[in-house]
């Protein structure tokens, strides 16, 4: 069956921070000339979209808007649905794609990759909403990603010791979870083993859009160690040494 639609991870797949992974630029364009559907998709929770789309563009990326889903859209997406008033821990950058969401008497803890705010007293303030009665929401929990200075925590751990603490389940809005990945084809009529995910993270990219049915090529930046490909079953349906690897794969093979 052929490719209907490419799925892309952005950070570690395409860039690190404000610096293009060689090639990447040039092979969304080759792919482009293809008229496959393209679908950016991406856990960032640091910066809203619109923030994100000026850095993509800053890089020279030419990506709109509506070809990125992000997890901060299923989380308020989540929020919205279940009525909930968040507190938020989130980056400052990523707060406008919250505007008009009610936070008064928080009834819910939204985290998100927010370095200044896992600290002891922000994270206690969770701790005792938590132990209260209130519904905790992770927009994602990876373990760790690749900044310009090397590996570094993700919000996955500072997730685990709320749940832990507190004696909560976390509801996960972003990838690896199954309705993200369903959620970011719907407006393409494909069915899911005519989909392919290209991304950094074994777990979170290629072993949440194969759960779904999709075919997943890993790539060896961003936050790819040796021996990645041997943590999920099934293992990726490839893994390739970069974006532009997995295109001309893609290309040649899936077209």
């Amino acid at each position: 069956m052929k490719i209907k639609v490419v799925l892309v991870d952005l950070s570690g797949t395409l860039h690190i921070e404000n610096t293009e992974i060689p090639g990447s630029i040039d092979a969304i364009k080759r792919l482009r000339e293809k008229n496959v559907n393209i679908k950016f998709v991406t856990n960032t929770t640091k910066e809203s979209k619109r923030n994100l789309l000026k850095r993509l563009s800053d890089i020279g990326f030419a990506i709109t808007g509506d070809e990125i889903f992000t997890s901060l859209t299923a989380a308020r997406v989540a929020v919205e649905t279940r009525g909930l008033r968040p507190l938020l821990l989130v980056d400052e950058r990523a707060l406008e794609d919250f505007e008009g969401v009610s936070v008064d008497n928080p009834n819910a803890v939204v985290i998100g990759l927010a370095p200044d705010e896992f600290n002891y007293h922000c994270m206690n303030e969770a701790f005792r909403l938590l132990v209260n009665g209130a519904s905790l929401v992770a927009i994602h929990k990876a373990r760790y990603y690749k900044r310009q200075d090397g590996l570094a925590l993700g919000p996955g751990p500072f997730v685990e010791a709320l749940q832990f603490a507190a004696d909560v389940p976390a509801t996960v809005v972003g990838k690896p979870e199954l309705s993200f990945f369903t959620s970011a084809v719907r407006e393409f009529d494909c069915q899911p083993d005519e989909c392919v995910m290209i991304g950094d993270d074994a777990r979170d990219d290629i072993g949440g859009a194969q759960s779904c049915g999709m075919l997943g090529i890993l790539v060896k930046t961003g936050k790819y160690r040796q021996g990645d490909e041997s943590k999920i079953d099934p293992p990726p349906y490839r893994t390739v040494d970069d974006f532009s690897s997995a295109i001309e794969h893609i290309i040649k093979h899936l077209l």
